[in-house]
């Protein structure tokens, strides 16, 4: 059995066959110039995904077309290449039941690499040392409700840290950069600033569905993370008795965070803190992009496949840090 990044590594160009079990997780109807219905699907495992076109009048097209996002499924076909681009062509999909499918789960999970406990050590650290106590209240209350959720779900569907246990990391990503960069700017308050990163992106809990293909919520598409995590905070911090002002402030970080408007933004950053948070945020985004594909790239490639978030292929080999001596150059 083959994974994303075995099938990645195959010479497309001589169409080589594949088969492997995958999670599926997406397979939208969609309309071909000439008016035939086919299937855009997306498929993967813990190593990655890919993407490939199914056109109408096949068993394949039938089984893609039933199956719910998160199914297991044995999937088999040729590595082909269309516009430079590699796009597998299925020949045979089958829907695994759960018991033919428990082998596998091993490698379809994908989640981080960090270890889970470590990553939940800094995070109760960080919380206590919040040390304004009405603001370490509200985060311990928030968390107390959704702390379960919170340590297990996806950060995204597809940008950065789209994996279980996605949200975590990057929280804990930005509490250590923070943490780092807090004393070089005296005029940012640490206990806001903490308590925001910490409660930034909690909305994401409700947002997403969790399960081996994570996907929108009926909340999550009327309302967005941005809007869920402030109903969140606010009631937080209405339970911690926080005065106005600082209610106000937290509220304003979780809103303006996403750094613009028309990334997501409620309201563009206009606190010392919310300045703050919204650039760490931005940076361990694309450091995630980044990682990921340092993880996930096959090594005899030295490009990454392209990544809409850095709208660029990653040069994923390392920099040649040894010099030579003036008689070998």
């Amino acid at each position: 059995m083959m994974t994303v990044q075995d099938i990645k590594a195959l010479q497309a160009e001589t169409n080589p066959p594949f088969s492997g079990v995958f999670v599926l997780k997406r397979a939208e109807r969609k309309t071909s110039r000439n008016g035939s219905p086919f299937l855009s699907v997306e498929f993967g495992d813990k190593y990655g995904s890919l993407h490939a076109n199914c056109f109408d009048g096949t068993s394949v097209f039938l089984t893609l077309d039933a199956a719910v996002p998160g199914a297991v499924m044995a999937l088999s076909g040729s590595a082909e290449l269309y516009n430079d681009r590699l796009s597998p062509r299925l020949s045979h999909a089958q829907v695994l039941d759960d018991t033919e499918a428990e082998p596998h789960l091993e490698h379809l999970i994908e989640g981080t690499p960090e270890a889970i406990e470590d990553l939940v050590d800094d995070l109760n650290k960080a919380i206590s040392d919040i040390s304004h106590s009405r603001l370490r209240e509200a985060v311990e209350l928030a968390m107390e409700e959704f702390g379960s959720l919170f340590q297990t779900s996806t950060a995204a569907l597809g940008m950065h840290h789209a994996y279980r246990n996605g949200l975590l990391e990057h929280t804990v990503h930005m509490v250590r950069n923070a943490q780092a960069l807090l004393p070089l700017y005296p005029q940012v308050d640490p206990s806001l600033t903490l308590s925001g990163i910490i409660l930034h992106d909690i909305g994401k809990i409700l947002e997403y569905s969790q399960g081996l293909a994570a996907g929108k919520t009926r909340a999550g598409l009327l309302q967005g993370h941005v809007v869920l995590g402030y109903r969140i905070v606010r009631k937080a911090a209405i339970k911690a008795r926080m005065n106005a002002d600082l209610t106000e402030r937290l509220e304003h970080i979780v809103l303006s965070h996403q750094g613009e408007l028309e990334w997501g933004a409620a309201a563009m950053a206009a606190t010392p803190e919310a300045v703050f948070v919204s650039m760490i945020d931005n940076l361990d985004a694309k450091m995630g992009m980044v990682q990921h594909a340092l993880r996930n790239t096959p090594d005899d490639q030295e490009f990454s496949d392209y990544i809409p978030g850095l709208k660029a292929k990653l040069l994923v080999t390392p920099p040649e840090l040894q010099e030579k001596d003036d008689a070998d150059a």
